[in-house]
């Protein structure tokens, strides 16, 4: 019996235009679209939008914002109006399938969306991108692999990696720690599968953000495996912790439009609304992470409910990033410490000090050596102004920590760390 799931119907401005519903992804944006800007045209075709994946009602919703890109009609590029929403039902048959035998070319590109399929084709063909990545040589490989010998260092220089790895510092990063781990063998991961996923995840991160692209997820990784190597955990985790932890440290920030909940809150924003005002961003990462999970295929060998399980305990990590809730943690890690009843024979409680690992590595630029943590400090500073330039500029009321004219880097610094 085929079972057809239809997504909640939505007020629309006007009809979704066939040629968007025949295609696997779909395309949101909101009345607030004016607020972060027009791309650069040569940009909007090399960016990827995000997918999201609600397991809770089992409701996938793929989702792509105009503003990063448009929509190839059969005329040209056709712009989406203002305040539309336009959701993809999805056939779970398709999600769901088994993946046994091999993936026809057609299949794949009825998978694949416009933008991915143009991307991933020149890759498979060869074919030079508008701006072609150079090729490392010998000395500058040489160098990123001796950077890695050294990958559990507190003064591991991300910036410098990002540099030698041609900025692919995430990918090179995790894909090294996962194989390091021997994941790859341990789960059977399809190495292919992995690669591109996880150029997939790199690629989703925005280059433009100052402070929330791939490099601050490459760290915030590099910071998670450190956590993990600490000799009481170390001897605890299971296979499948050290597999989440690192996934979801990867993918903590995945699609971050580098602004804040509140802003996205206040501008009526159609993340916030999706996610009725909720852990909006976290709920964007962990949602986009596993579209793109279910797209590559990563876990498609594993049983159904498997899979299901991973997407969970994975959405559980990246959630507790939610910088709103870090009383809730921060009180309940006390009590525990307080009652000394942690016990990591428990699958709960190392969970939970995974969560927490995982708040401490998204903020331990404190924790870096004074020339890497100086950085950082000034790149969150530069978006966080950056909001507040966006909300003066629109007549909003401007966020704390994001006047320049009424704060500092050192204020800020004290504010989000105190």
């Amino acid at each position: 019996m085929e079972v057809c799931y239809q997504l909640p119907v939505l007020p629309l401005d006007r009809p979704v235009p066939k040629h968007v519903l025949s295609r696997r992804g779909a395309i949101s944006f909101s009345s607030s679209s004016s607020l972060f800007g027009a791309p650069d045209p040569r940009q909007l075709s090399q960016r990827r939008g995000a997918i999201s994946y609600d397991s809770s009602d089992q409701t996938a919703l793929y989702i792509r914002m105009l503003g990063d890109v448009r929509v190839r009609s059969q005329v040209g590029f056709e712009p989406e109006g203002r305040d539309s929403y336009p959701y993809l039902c999805i056939d779970f048959r398709t999600l769901h399938c088994d993946s046994a035998g091999p993936v026809s070319g057609r299949r794949l590109r009825r998978l694949l969306s416009f933008q991915r399929y143009l991307h991933s084709s020149r890759l498979l063909r060869g074919t030079p991108h508008l701006n072609p990545l150079h090729i490392l040589d010998e000395d500058y490989t040489g160098q990123a692999k001796c950077m890695l010998e050294k990958v559990g260092m507190w003064n591991f220089d991300i910036f410098l990696f990002d540099r030698l790895t041609n900025g692919n510092s995430l990918v090179t990063l995790t894909f090294h720690l996962l194989n390091q781990y021997g994941l790859l063998e341990l789960f059977q991961l399809d190495m292919m599968k992995l690669w591109r996923f996880l150029v997939m995840v790199q690629e989703d991160y925005h280059s433009l953000n100052p402070y929330h692209n791939a490099v601050h997820a490459a760290d915030v990784t590099q910071a998670m495996y450190c956590y993990m190597r600490e000799p009481k955990l170390a001897k605890s985790l299971t296979s499948c912790d050290l597999l989440l932890g690192l996934l979801a440290a990867a993918t903590h920030d995945l699609d971050h439009p580098g602004v804040n909940q509140p802003f996205l809150i206040k501008t009526n924003h159609y993340l916030a609304k999706l996610y009725r005002n909720s852990s909006v961003l976290e709920n964007h990462h962990w949602r986009s992470a596993v579209g793109l999970l279910r797209e590559t295929g990563l876990f498609s060998h594993l049983p159904a409910e498997d899979g299901l399980q991973m997407e969970r305990q994975l959405g559980s990590l990246i959630l507790a990033t939610d910088i709103s809730r870090q009383n809730e943690y921060l009180g309940k890690f006390r009590t525990h410490l307080d009652q000394d009843d942690l016990c990591l024979s428990s699958a709960a409680h190392r969970h939970f000090i995974l969560q927490m690992a995982l708040k401490c590595a998204d903020i331990c630029n404190p924790c870096r050596p004074w020339e890497l943590s100086k950085q950082w400090s000034e790149k969150v500073t530069e978006e966080f102004f950056h909001q507040g330039d966006i909300e003066k500029k629109h007549k909003l009321e401007v966020s704390p920590l994001c006047d320049s004219q009424s704060n500092s880097m050192e204020n800020i610094q004290i504010a989000n760390y105190h």
